[in-house]
């Protein structure tokens, strides 16, 4: 993943500066490379979707795919302005993406929260335009919810995870929590990409905080 420091990387642009993109969809394959089941839609019935940001995506899919209840992964772009952007572009900085993960999950097999809490537990979300050593717009921690329920869900596990952090002396949570925005599948490659490349890179790392689990409830 890219590393270097760009000052021009670190702020978003706007709908008029992004590229424009193209026409036509990334093609991804038809499976998912550890499970079998479909990347794209259509989804079985009383699946809900979920799509997080949080650095480089190669790491942060394999977290989710690993969760029981979890029904299928896939990498791509979000939160931004261009089409079906290529990965060159969103690490251009012109697109306003973010790496992201969608998750499909089975809610009667898996909570919203229980999903929150691997994404909380496995990056800094106090980083801003970054994650560990990787630096851009491309790398910001994002939560995009696609429910008012969800949303709910959403904010009172920022702040319940804002509290924990306080207490280890740790910044502000700079996660933006938007509604669900376009996701772009990313190239075929990326998809599960550890799977393919067991020694690959991941920079994700975790603050060592523990979510409260339980927080929804007493929120």
């Amino acid at each position: 993943m890219l590393r270097f420091l760009d000052p021009k990387k670190l702020t978003l642009p706007t709908a008029s500066e992004a590229l424009a993109g193209h026409d036509q969809p990334m093609p991804v394959p038809d499976r998912h490379f550890v499970n079998s089941a479909r990347l794209e839609p259509p989804f079985p019935d009383q699946t809900e979707r979920a799509i997080f940001g949080m650095g480089c995506f190669w790491g942060a899919e394999r977290i989710f795919w690993k969760i029981s209840g979890v029904y299928t992964t896939a990498v791509g772009y979000a939160g931004g302005f261009t089409r079906h952007p290529t990965y060159q572009e969103v690490c251009s900085g012109q697109t306003g993406h973010t790496e992201a993960v969608l998750v499909v999950f089975m809610p009667f097999q898996v909570t919203y929260e229980r999903l929150l809490q691997a994404f909380w537990e496995n990056h800094d979300p106090t980083q801003g335009m970054r994650q560990g050593n990787d630096t851009g717009t491309q790398y910001r921690s994002a939560i995009y919810y696609t429910s008012p329920a969800q949303r709910r869900v959403a904010e009172v596990s920022c702040g319940a995870f804002q509290r924990k952090l306080t207490e280890m002396e740790y910044g502000e949570i700079t996660t933006e929590i938007e509604p669900v925005s376009e996701f772009y599948y990313a190239e075929a490659y990326h998809q599960q990409y550890l799977a393919k490349n067991p020694d690959g890179y991941c920079g994700l790392g975790g603050t060592g905080v523990s979510y409260p689990v339980g927080a929804i409830v007493r929120g």
